[in-house]
C-alpha cells in the first residue's frame, strides 16, 4: 500500500511498453512481424516466446498492469478514509511551548484576550479554526488550511486509476478495423466481413456494430516540390443510422488528424495509394475490367507493386478445367511519374504526372479455385514454379496502351484511381479517458499550488494590567517551507491588526 510501490510499478509499465513501440506487433501487422522473426533467426524465435511481439497482450505486461491497479487501490483506500476523518476532526490543540515551533513571533495588541481572539479568528476567513479559553483567562486559537492539497493529490491518483480501468475496458469492449477504399467505388458498410483487417475486444462478437456506410468520392494528395507529402485528402459520403433509414448521404472532407466522428466511431485517414485499372479482352470479344490497389514500395516516389487475377467468361471454354487454364494473371509495378533506365522502370515523383506500369502477364491457373488464401499484392509462387501459371509477356504500358498475347487475349492499361487507407475505431471509454486525464491535470495543479499550513495563537493578558494582550503566534508548514518566512510575519501582523510599521516603532 506504499505510494513508492505504485510509482515503481508505473515506471515498470512505461518501461514494459517500450518494446511495443520499437518492435513490430503481431496485432498490427502479422506479415511484418513474421518477416522480422524470420530475419533474426534464433533471436527472433526467443523474442517471440518472450511475447515481445504481443507486448500489450503478454502475461508480464498484464501482470504489471494488474499489480499497478491493485497497488493504487491499496494506496488510495486508506488515504481517502484518513482524509475524510481529518476533515471531520477539529484542529489540534495549541502546543504548550510555541517558541519551539519553526515559525514564531510575538505581538502586543490592544483589547482583552477574547476581543483579540475575535480579530484573530476573523483574520483567518478560509481556515478551519477553533478557540479555547483556559481557566486563567488565556485564550488559545488553533487554525489549519490546505486540506485541498491532499484532496488534489487523491483526485490525481484516483483519476490515474480511472484511466487504467478505462483503457482496459476500452480494449475489452472496443474494436478497430482497416479498409482501403478506392475513389468512385461503392465503398463499404460497417460489418466485420467488409474490413481488410479487424481487431475486436474479447467482449465484442462482431455483431451489433455501429450502423453506417461510406464511400470515397475523391481521394487526393498534395506534395511539396521535393516529393514529401503535404496533405492527404478524401471527400467522402456517408450514411449514419438516420441516413440508412432515409437513404440520404452526408459529405465530409476527411484529412489526416481530422477524423469523421459518428455513431460512436471515429474514421481516420491513414494514407493513400494508387489502384491501376486493367481491361482484359478475351478472344471472343468479352471484356473484364478490374481496378486493384497496389502497395507502395517507396514512400518518397510511391513506386507500387501489385497483382490482378482475371477469370475468363464462363461460356468461352467448354469445361471448368479448360477455363482455369486460361485465367490471366498480371503482376508488376506502377509508377505515378515514370522514369526509365533502359527498359527498367521506376518512379521519380509521387504525384500522378506520367503514370505507367511495368508488368508480367501470365496465363494458366492463378489458384483462384484452390480455396487457399493468397497475397493480394502478388501471384502465387507455387502456381508459377509448378508451371501451372506461365509467363506470356513482359511489357511497359502507359495509360491507354495495350499488348496482345499469342492466343489473341488483349491486356490494356486504362488508367489509375487513388485509394484511401481508412481506419475505423470504436472505443466506448474515450470520454472517460478524457475526463480522467483532465481530472489528473487539475488534481496535480491543486496539489502543487495549495500549501498546507497550521497556525497557533496564545493570547495572554499583559502583566501590567493596562488592558493590552500579549499575542504569541506560531506557524507550521506541513507540506513545505517555501515562501513561509515572509508571509508568516505579514500574517502575524494582520491577525492582531497592527501595521508592521507601528510594530517596529514599538
Amino acid at each position: 500500500t506504499a505510494m513508492r510501490t505504485a510509482l515503481v510499478l508505473l515506471f515498470l509499465l512505461a518501461l514494459a511498453a517500450v518494446p511495443g513501440a520499437l518492435l513490430p506487433q503481431r496485432e498490427l501487422n502479422e506479415q511484418k512481424t513474421l518477416s522480422y522473426i524470420s530475419a533474426h533467426g534464433v533471436l527472433g524465435t526467443v523474442m517471440d516466446k518472450l511475447e515481445l511481439f504481443d507486448v500489450f497482450k503478454s502475461v508480464w505486461f498484464t501482470a504489471i498492469y494488474v499489480l499497478l491497479f491493485v497497488s493504487l487501490v491499496g494506496c488510495l483506500t486508506p488515504r481517502i478514509i484518513e482524509h475524510f476523518q481529518a476533515l471531520r476532526t477539529p484542529p489540534v490543540p495549541t502546543p504548550r511551548n510555541l517558541a519551539r515551533m519553526p515559525r514564531y513571533a510575538t505581538r502586543t495588541a490592544s483589547g482583552t484576550p477574547d476581543e483579540v481572539a475575535e480579530r484573530v479568528l476573523a483574520g483567518l476567513p478560509r481556515w478551519r479554526k477553533i478557540s479555547r479559553t483556559r481557566a486563567d483567562g488565556t485564550v488559545e486559537v488553533s487554525a489549519e488550511k490546505g486540506y485541498l492539497r491532499e484532496a488534489g493529490n487523491l483526485v490525481f491518483h484516483f483519476a490515474l486509476l480511472c484511466i487504467l480501468v478505462a483503457l482496459a475496458l476500452g480494449k475489452v469492449y472496443g474494436y478497430e478495423g482497416s479498409r482501403l477504399v478506392i475513389q468512385g467505388d461503392d465503398g463499404f458498410c460497417n460489418t466485420t466481413s467488409n474490413y481488410d483487417n479487424f481487431r475486436a475486444g474479447s467482449m465484442v462478437d462482431g455483431t451489433g456494430l455501429a450502423p453506417f456506410c461510406l464511400k470515397a468520392d475523391k481521394v487526393d494528395a498534395i506534395y511539396h516540390p521535393n516529393g514529401e507529402p503535404d496533405q492527404f485528402l478524401s471527400s467522402i459520403s456517408y450514411q449514419d443510422e438516420s441516413g440508412l433509414q432515409t437513404g440520404q448521404w452526408k459529405h465530409y472532407d476527411l484529412r489526416v488528424n481530422k477524423p469523421l466522428r459518428m455513431e460512436g466511431v471515429r474514421v481516420y485517414m491513414l494514407g493513400h495509394g494508387y489502384a491501376p485499372t486493367f481491361t482484359v479482352t478475351f478472344p471472343n470479344g468479352e471484356k473484364r475490367t478490374q481496378t486493384v490497389q497496389f502497395a507502395p514500395q517507396d514512400s518518397m516516389t510511391y513506386l507500387s507493386s501489385g497483382a490482378v487475377r482475371v477469370d475468363p467468361p464462363a461460356d468461352l471454354y467448354p469445361s471448368d478445367s479448360e477455363r482455369r487454364q486460361h485465367q490471366v494473371g498480371i503482376e508488376g509495378l506502377f509508377a505515378p511519374t515514370k522514369a526509365l533506365q533502359g527498359s527498367l522502370m521506376s518512379s521519380s515523383f509521387p504525384a500522378l504526372r506520367d503514370p505507367a506500369v511495368a508488368i508480367d502477364i501470365y496465363q494458366g491457373d492463378t489458384g483462384l479455385d484452390t480455396g487457399r488464401p493468397q497475397n493480394i499484392y502478388s501471384l502465387s509462387r507455387d502456381q508459377i514454379d509448378s508451371k501451372r501459371l506461365v509467363k506470356k509477356a513482359r511489357v511497359n504500358l502507359d495509360v491507354g496502351q495495350s499488348t496482345t498475347l499469342p492466343d489473341g487475349t488483349k491486356v490494356a492499361f486504362d488508367g489509375v484511381k487513388q485509394f484511401a487507407a481508412l481506419q475505423v475505431s470504436h472505443d466506448p471509454t474515450q470520454d472517460w479517458v478524457l475526463v480522467s486525464a483532465v481530472a489528473m491535470l487539475l488534481g496535480l495543479l491543486v496539489s502543487l499550488t495549495v500549501h498546507r499550513r497550521r497556525v497557533f495563537a496564545r493570547l495572554t493578558p499583559c502583566p501590567d494590567g493596562d488592558g493590552r494582550t500579549v499575542v504569541e503566534v506560531a506557524g507550521l508548514a506541513r507540506s513545505d517551507q517555501a515562501g513561509w518566512n515572509e508571509d508568516f510575519d505579514k500574517l502575524a501582523d494582520r491577525l492582531v491588526g497592527i501595521p508592521p510599521a507601528a510594530q517596529e516603532k514599538e
